[in-house]
């Protein structure tokens, strides 16, 4: 357990990080005592500094949602970020490669709320019921830690490696599609890269929003409408760079695409 000067001060160091598009040393490595309570500590510190700059919360995104990644980090739940309104990516702008330090793709579905979720007890039958469309997503992610050497702590500080969005315009209800079998493509320059199923994600990506709405109550937050949520990835994450263009085609839910420029 960290002491609050620390917290604030590693806060510090990721925030300058993520200014100067210069990585970090792990917090894990400078801050030997930090644990998941003072990684979700320092999380909000920086978030409630980028609100205090009239930034707002776009949604949330769940991370380590697939069995392999939560072995990987030696843990047994997901973990969580923020989504805030200067990640949200327009399908069909370029996006500055630039401006991230080792940016990655991964492929979802979104849930966008039309109605807030409850808190403690929220199920996946309240989640179904208050989504208003499922949509293709492509979530950007990116690492203030050097060469993404991270541990769970690391990245549940860093809002759970969050950098942006990008939604694709198909909009369908939930109860028009099972949400737990949708098979997806992920193309680099038209060619196939990587492909994989929702059911990745906890078996139903539901289940991983459901957990989120459970989780952020006990830190007094609420899923509100509105919201995308974005449940976790459904492929591996890929590597992006300058020049290229991807396309993820979701079985039933149509597609979304983001170009990288200089």
């Amino acid at each position: 357990m960290l002491e609050p000067a620390q917290r604030a001060e590693a806060a510090s160091v990721l925030w300058a990080a993520q200014r100067d598009r210069i990585p970090a040393d792990p917090l894990t490595t400078t801050y030997p005592g930090i644990g998941t309570e003072d990684a979700y500590g320092i999380q909000l510190l920086n978030i409630r500094r980028q609100l205090d700059e009239g930034k707002t919360v776009s949604g949330h995104k769940v991370g380590l949602s697939s069995e392999v990644m939560q072995q990987m980090m030696g843990v047994d739940e997901p973990d969580y970020g923020h989504l805030l309104s200067d990640m949200v990516l327009p399908e069909g702008t370029p996006v500055e490669a630039g401006r991230y330090c080792y940016p990655r793709i991964e492929v979802e579905i979104g849930y966008v709320l039309g109605r807030s979720l409850p808190g403690e007890g929220c199920t996946t039958a309240d989640v179904l019921a208050a989504t208003e469309y499922i949509v293709p997503a492509i979530e950007l992610i990116d690492s203030r830690i050097k060469d993404w050497r991270i541990r769970i702590a690391d990245t549940i500080a860093d809002n759970a490696s969050s950098a942006g969005f990008v939604l694709g315009s198909a909009r369908v209800r939930p109860q028009d599609l099972d949400p737990a079998g949708i098979a997806a493509v992920l193309h680099r320059d038209g060619e196939e890269i990587a492909r994989g199923n929702t059911s990745a994600v906890l078996g139903d990506p539901t289940e991983a929003v459901a957990w989120l709405a459970r989780k952020v109550a006990s830190f007094g937050v609420r899923l509100e409408a509105g919201h995308v949520i974005l449940p976790g990835s459904c492929t591996r994450a890929v590597d992006v760079r300058p020049g290229e263009e991807y396309r993820a085609d979701f079985e039933g839910l149509g597609s979304v695409s983001v170009g990288f420029v200089h």
